[in-house]
């Protein structure tokens, strides 16, 4: 099953994959209950890969929330979609939930592993300025524990740096990995882990993707309609209601030389038009 996602190293750069999933039809709940039936009572195949493609945009949206932590988004999400596959497997129809409310904890669950085998909370030097001050300071700490504050001064002074950037290295080399979860003795201490935090809890993927899909599927319709209109119309409109500075309808009736109230029934008219194709 796991040679039925889009393979993202096949597909070019992670924003061309995501612009393909993105595009894939999302199921209603009828078309993904039938394909799930088929899937857990007949083992179709077929019908896993529809309900696994037709999915990939979440993963895509909850492998978004676990950026910032120095993890390529490409491994992540491909991490995910394992989760999502191990989800299909198991979803049991009858249980009369949408797949991906079920999916959502097989996603999350791969992805923490990967996290987990690849994260280090404290990135102790990101820049070249950094490194090469981490790399002075291990050469002029000479003893444990933490510098005094005439060493601070000293170490600044020779590495022509300020000691607040003395200190935050120092902190940073003094400092330990934490641990990914908390362990079974911290569940009831009040103490907070990554885990935890990493990404939000309080959202709903479900909904959160589908009104993207539905908001672009909306400024796609939006779009489409304006190139029907003839082009003093969709200039009106553009000018009207779509630019950052709106422009005034007297300031369309003088490029145009017809009165503001001439322009207000274009404007009307137009709208009416988009509408209309829009509904269609």
């Amino acid at each position: 099953m796991q040679s039925m996602a889009l393979s993202l190293s096949h597909s070019g750069s992670i924003e061309s994959y995501i612009q393909v999933v993105s595009g894939i039809n999302m199921l209603s709940a009828e078309e993904e209950h039938e394909l799930a039936e088929r899937l857990y009572n007949d083992g179709d195949i077929e019908a896993a890969r529809k309900l696994i493609m037709s999915h990939l945009r979440f993963v895509v949206h909850i492998a978004k929330s676990y950026s910032g932590y120095g993890l390529a988004q490409s491994d992540l999400i491909q991490e995910g979609n394992i989760g999502l596959m191990k989800a299909v497997r198991r979803f049991d129809p009858s249980v009369g939930v949408r797949l991906v409310s079920f999916a959502v904890h097989w996603i999350k669950a791969e992805i923490h592993e990967f996290v987990l085998r690849n994260w280090r909370i404290v990135k102790v030097a990101t820049t070249k300025a950094q490194r090469k001050l981490f790399f002075n300071l291990r050469k002029s700490k000479k003893r444990l524990g933490w510098f005094t504050n005439e060493e601070v001064q000293k170490v600044a002074d020779e590495l022509g740096v300020n000691t607040k950037e003395v200190l935050q290295m120092e902190a940073r080399m003094s400092s330990q990995d934490q641990a990914f979860d908390l362990s079974a003795d911290d569940d009831e201490s009040g103490n907070f882990a990554p885990a935890q935090y990493l990404e939000d809890k309080t959202a709903n993927v479900e909904a959160d993707v589908v009104d993207q899909d539905w908001d672009s599927n909306a400024n796609q319709r939006l779009y489409s309609a304006i190139k029907t209109l003839d082009d003093r119309s969709k200039h009106i409109i553009q000018s009207r209601w779509l630019a950052d500075d709106k422009t005034t309808l007297q300031d369309l009736a003088d490029k145009y030389n017809v009165s503001a109230e001439r322009v207000r029934q274009i404007e009307k008219n137009a709208m009416k038009k988009i509408q209309s194709v829009m509904a269609a």
